[in-house]
């Protein structure tokens, strides 16, 4: 889990109460964006780009006059700082059409600190009769914009978006207008839009918003272009284009909006546009672009995408493109893509050619936009040339681009210290780019994944993260964290690779990796190899309160090894779905024949009735004239059977069984007893089941399976009826011949009058007090105990007549708890869950009568860690061997990952690490010696926890380096 800061962003802005020059300057649109410097955490390259009006009723001198800015940087609500003056970079403004000019101011500037951040120009006229702002004049209204930017080390290397398209175009009376601002993120963060209210400033120097209106108000909206009612206007806040479908009067309407930039789900940032809409009253139609369905490609493929462009009537057509991909925009060296139009110009139909050759460089999970935008104009020699109004279309091409899938992923069984383990080999990665990693994913069962064109990673199919290693590996060994593999379990792996965020400064040409995945990898599935025999059946043949019987049934060994002769099984019993106190009770002699039954084993005289029993089977083979064990089984129990819960009409069922094999998406069978022929049960349906919380039936009388015939009845409350069930399970095991495996429940006989559940007990667990914990409480200690107990109510409506209690556990709170221990009752009410590697885990506690009717969960009790983690504040770095680490005090305890970073006094960051015992030896990551001084750390910790993926604490302060 990666900890995330948490960011409040600054919505208070500064008026610039200062003119540069006393003559209006005819503002129409503008926003501010800004660069960091490589080399330099602070220092950023800020531009304010500003469109100024040179209509005959605005000003080319005035525009041509305005050659500097006031920009302000602040933090906080406010600021009192002086204003910094931003000069043009070019001598003159750029004339870009439609009457506008473009001015592009830009100054170096190094923030004071990391922080939230403000940067805010205002200019100090608008230009004039804006139909939908008011105070009027317009002429009299400020123009004024600011962005928020965000510098800190936890969110790493960060620019603004770049908005590549000019904010004026023409729309035309009834016809639909589209503005895209074709926001382009270098840094690959994901981009998002909504629409703003145009400000002005205040007397205090704060931005305010103005007297503002929706454009499609400022008349009574008519229709669409295609002639639906009404007209709309609004803005996509995944694509940003904002269209206005169609507006009825012509003139000048300014609005905003704010694109944001957003980095694993957190706000990092955001720039507000201020733009205008010039709508005429045009004598042509718009030209029209075709749409481009979104693109999906392999990194390293080459993209050719033909745009066409056509008008209806028959006008000149030119056809552009802007985008982050091209050399014309200086975020990318060198250029990856071009557009090229050979007939430009061309009357009614014309088109252009997208190319772009992709590489593992451009990666990244957002997808590239390309904005296509096609401008109509006046043909050769038309009459009233001169009077034509412009009209555009634009579309936009999203690419993303994904990383390739890995190949020729193969697994072998290794000799290891865990006893079952496969190495996992596969070809070098295609794509070796920085900070790439290779995640190794699990699952058992083999599992076929249907093609899907641009899917990536493994997201919903039932597969575990394992291990991650980086791109440039081509091996991981699998061994469960040295708890060994399942034997009999056949697994299914994958890898995927990932990509990282940018995070340090971007030095390479052209890397421009922003996260994103590879497709997955094909599987390879493999079985351990069965050098043990597994246990396939444990079915209750008799119930009975003394006399009950199961049958157990395991496999012989299928390998030579551990196979010689003679050989020896002992088979061993607890009480309970989770037993864990096993006894002896069968001990077999083999020379392993084909066909000899020393392979199953009928357990007489029990009370199948009131329990449910498990079973493991331990295997002995000849070594040098002695039985050696091998190894033994995973435990299998019986099917449990009980009542759910109460309904007059009908009689519910459930059951389970804790096995080492599958039971899921297969059809378990449903029994009853007819009564016309005691003793003799009537399968009465099919139940398909996915998971444990499917293994439920309600009967309401109706036989639903006719194979066998059709008994009917009708559920009567004080009429006793016997069920049993019969499960279906299968290790997917090819090197099990055993399949499906088939074991049937203890019988129940119920009523439906016998609905009256156990009460709910209350649980309580040691919980720890932290504040009371020294630092070194638990140094050395590798196994933890929880200590539960519980209370059951004495209350008339609910059931007294308790026969055990069920203890279920989970390790992360959240998911699903599993049945941990049965326990007889009423004799104990309490229970010590010994031998485990932390505290951490949640419970809860339920009752079960005689019937097998369960009660309802207890309340949830978790426990967790203590957070202990001490650090010194002096290091001596001097070779003393005193103090020339810095490392964490005592011995923390459940620590479970950790990040350290150092700043120097001015906030920048020295050193990083993620090494849990940290190490510090007072260098910087380049290894070169720090100077002595205070320096100040933060660490973020992840703890063993309750929580999945650790629970983070941050721990901040400083330490003297001493040389």
């Amino acid at each position: 889990m990666r900890y995330i800061l948490q960011l409040s962003f600054l919505f208070a802005f500064i008026l610039l109460l200062t003119g540069h020059k006393a003559q209006a300057t005819h503002a129409r649109a503008g926003e501010i964006t800004a660069k960091r410097v490589n080399g330099n955490s602070l220092a950023y390259d800020v531009t304010f780009t500003g469109y100024f009006d040179i209509s005959p009723n605005g000003g080319l001198g005035a525009a041509n006059a305005q050659t500097s800015v006031n920009m302000y940087f602040y933090t906080g609500s406010g600021t009192t700082a002086q204003p910094v003056q931003v000069p043009r970079i070019d001598a003159l403004t750029r004339n870009i059409g439609n009457n506008t000019t473009q001015n592009v101011y830009t100054t170096r500037y190094t923030f004071p600190s990391a922080g939230d951040w403000s940067i805010s120009v205002g200019i100090d006229n608008r230009n004039v009769s804006i139909l939908n702002l008011s105070p009027a004049p317009t002429d009299r209204l400020n123009f004024y914009v600011h962005t928020n930017l965000v510098i800190n080390s936890f969110v790493g290397v960060n620019q603004t978006p770049v908005l590549l398209n000019a904010p004026i175009d023409i729309g035309a009376v009834g016809q639909r207008y589209i503005h895209n601002p074709g926001a382009f993120d270098a840094d690959g963060d994901s981009i998002a839009y909504h629409l703003y209210t145009p400000q002005q400033g205040t007397t205090r120097g704060l931005g305010e918003n103005l007297g503002y209106k929706d454009p499609n108000l400022v008349t009574p909206p008519g229709t669409t272009e295609a002639g639906a009612t009404p007209a709309t206007f609004g803005m996509n806040a995944l694509t940003g284009d904002l269209t206005w479908d169609a507006p009825v009067t012509k003139g000048l309407y300014n609005v905003a909006f704010v694109v944001e930039e957003w980095r694993d789900g957190v706000l990092i940032g955001e720039i507000i546009r201020d733009m205008q809409i010039i709508i005429v009253d045009a004598k042509n139609d718009r030209p029209k672009l075709d749409l481009i369905p979104d693109i999906c490609v392999e990194a390293g493929t080459l993209i050719n995408q033909i745009v066409k462009a056509t008008d209806k009537n028959g006008d000149k057509l030119t056809l552009t493109s802007t985008s982050g991909l091209y050399q014309a925009t200086p975020l990318i060296s060198p250029a990856y893509a071009t557009f090229s139009v050979p007939q430009q110009g061309a009357q009614g139909t014309l088109t252009g050619q997208f190319t772009w050759q992709t590489s593992c460089n451009q990666i990244r999970l957002e997808p590239y936009e390309v904005l296509f935008k096609v401008e109509d104009g006046p043909a050769a020699g038309a009459p009233n040339a001169n009077l034509f109004q412009k009209l555009v279309d634009i579309t936009t091409l999203h690419i993303t681009v994904f990383g390739p899938q890995p190949q020729n992923l193969a697994a072998a069984a290794v000799t290891d210290a865990a006893g079952k383990a496969f190495k996992l080999t596969w070809d070098s990665y295609k794509c070796q780019v920085p900070g790439a990693k290779i995640v190794i994913y699990r699952r058992e069962g083999c599992l076929a994944i249907p093609v899907v064109k641009c899917f990536t990673g493994l997201d919903g199919y039932g597969y575990e993260e394992i291990a991650r290693v980086n791109a440039d590996q081509v091996s991981y060994t699998d061994n469960n964290k040295g708890a060994g593999l399942k034997s009999g379990v056949s697994y299914s792996y994958r890898i995927v690779v990932e990509f990282p965020r940018p995070d340090s400064d971007i030095t390479q040409p052209g890397y421009l990796i922003g996260g994103g995945q590879s497709v997955a990898s094909e599987q390879v599935c493999i079985e351990v190899p069965l050098l043990m025999p597994v246990i396939t059946n444990v079915t209750v043949d008799s119930t009975s309160a003394a006399r009950g019987v199961i049958t157990v049934k395991w496999t012989r060994p299928t390998l030579s090894a551990g196979a010689s002769i003679p050989a020896q099984y002992k088979l061993f019993r607890a009480t309970g779905l989770a037993g864990t106190n096993f006894t002896n009770i069968a001990t077999i002699n083999t020379n392993l024949v084909a066909g000899a039954p020393d392979t199953i084993f009928v357990d007489k005289n029990l009370n199948t009735v009131d329990n449910a029993y498990r079973y493991k089977l331990e295997y002995y083979y000849t070594d040098a004239g002695k039985l050696v064990k091998l190894d033994e089984t995973d435990p299998a129990s019986s099917v449990r059977l009980s009542q759910g819960s109460a309904n007059p009409n009908a009689i519910k069922l459930n059951w389970t069984a804790n096995v080492p094999w599958s039971n899921d998406n297969q059809i378990h069978r449903v029994y009853r007893e007819d009564k016309s022929k005691p003793g003799t049960f009537n399968r009465i349906a099919d139940v398909n089941v996915s998971g444990p919380a499917s293994y439920t039936y309600t009967d309401d009388g109706t036989d639903k399976y006719a194979q066998d015939g059709t008994v009917n009845v009708t559920i009567a409350k004080d009429v006793v009826y016997c069920y049993k069930v019969e499960t279906v399970g299968s290790y997917n095991n090819s090197q099990i011949k055993v399949d499906p495996l088939y074991n049937f429940s203890q019988i129940i006989c119920v009523s439906a009058s016998d609905t009256t559940k156990p009460c709910v007990p209350v649980l309580s667990i040691d919980l720890l007090d932290c504040a009371t914990l020294t630092p070194d409480e638990f140094c050395d200690q590798t196994s933890f105990t929880n200590n539960l107990s519980w209370t059951y109510p004495n209350t008339v409506n609910c059931d007294q007549a308790i026969t055990a209690y069920r203890l279920y556990y989970t390790r992360y709170e959240g998911d699903t708890p599993t049945l941990l221990k049965e326990i007889t009752a009423p004799a104990a009410t309490s229970f010590t869950h010994e031998g485990l590697t932390s505290f951490a885990g949640c419970y809860y506690v339920t009752a079960v009568n005689k019937y097998g009717t369960e009660s309802a969960p207890s309340n949830t009790v978790c426990k967790d860690n203590c957070p202990i983690f001490a650090l010194p504040n002096v290091i001596t770095p001097n070779g003393d061997g005193k103090n020339d680490l810095f490392t964490p005090l005592k011995c923390p305890s459940f620590v479970q990952s950790l990040e350290f970073k150092v700043f120097n006094r001015w906030g920048a960051k020295v050193y990083d690490t993620k090494d849990v015992n940290i190490n510090w030896n007072g260098k910087n990551n380049g290894g070169s010696d720090l100077a002595a001084g205070q320096y100040y750390y933060e660490v973020t910790v992840y703890f063993e926890s309750v929580q999945r993926g650790g629970k983070p604490a941050t721990f901040k302060g400083w330490v003297q380096l001493l040389r």
